[in-house]
């Protein structure tokens, strides 16, 4: 994905939508990822593998950890400014502008 003024580009790869992790394991130096939805039963289903080097474990882990600390600290400031600006929206929704 490249990331061009605030707006994802994909470059043709297929797109897989995930809510959770199914299982994980080390083979051979590869981490294999099962990435789960939740079906309408609430359980999980299988939705696609993400299969990457060991090697390259820590930096894909690197890059997760880094959204993750800008999504919290722009959901922060979007609910404190949400709460000037709109004191009756509903708690926990924020946008990227």
């Amino acid at each position: 994905m490249v990331v061009v003024n605030n707006e994802a580009k994909m470059t043709h790869a297929p797109m897989i939508f995930a809510d959770g992790l199914m299982d994980a394991s080390v083979t051979h130096g590869v981490a294999r990822l099962t990435l789960a939805q939740t079906g309408g039963d609430g359980k999980p289903v299988a939705v696609g593998q993400l299969t990457i080097p060991i090697v390259q474990l820590p930096a894909l882990l690197g890059g997760l950890t880094g959204l993750l600390k800008q999504v919290e600290t722009r959901m922060r400031e979007q609910q404190a400014q949400q709460a000037v600006t709109d004191p009756g929206a509903v708690p926990g929704t924020f946008r990227f502008g």
